[in-house]
């Protein structure tokens, strides 16, 4: 597999290894060891699974108290992915990382703890997959305002707003925004 350190450093971009061929393909979408190796090594407990039309934004969601991890991945269709850094502490503190991850590219986004993750569906419909390292709770679970002018997020916007949740459209700007020391 590939490994790509973005503008975030602690946020990677994996390209697992595809062994393709007439019957189709096989790759590994986790192994300990070798993500180990890659700097990813955390604990996983709970995997996800979300279907989502076109045009869809989920995010920008977080958990305080418990943060979670996420390994990112799309078994169909495409969507701009993002995590921002809500890690005061941090040299990179309020800045975004965002790439497209589709069934076609077969890569990975790993977003660490710390951070707020969020996607955006370019296809007609995107199944999205992730691992986290912590178990979800509602109490902890916090959103971020997806179009907040302070973050300057280049959505990849397909006309109009984009279908959001209660919660998303509801969600609090960074200044107001919980954020981890």
């Amino acid at each position: 597999m590939r490994t790509t350190v973005t503008e975030v450093p602690e946020v990677l971009l994996i390209e697992p290894t595809i062994h393709q061929d007439q019957r189709g393909f096989f790759l590994e979408t986790w192994q300990a060891e070798r993500y180990a190796a890659a700097g990813v090594a955390p604990a996983f407990v709970q995997d996800n699974y979300s279907r989502s039309s076109r045009g869809t934004l989920r995010g920008l969601h977080y958990q305080v108290g418990r943060p979670q991890g996420k390994l990112v991945q799309v078994a169909r269709g495409t969507v701009f992915d993002v995590a921002v850094d809500l890690r005061r502490s941090s040299a990179t503190f309020g800045r975004w990382v965002g790439c497209e991850l589709s069934e076609a590219n077969h890569r990975q986004l790993w977003v660490p703890p710390g951070f707020a993750h969020g996607f955006y569906v370019l296809s007609d419909q995107a199944d999205v997959l992730y691992k986290c390292t912590e178990p979800y709770d509602r109490t902890l679970d916090r959103a971020l305002r997806w179009d907040d002018p302070d973050l300057g997020i280049a959505w990849p916007l397909q006309g109009g707003r984009p279908l959001l949740s209660e919660k998303d459209a509801a969600a609090p700007g960074f200044r107001d925004a919980a954020i981890f020391p």
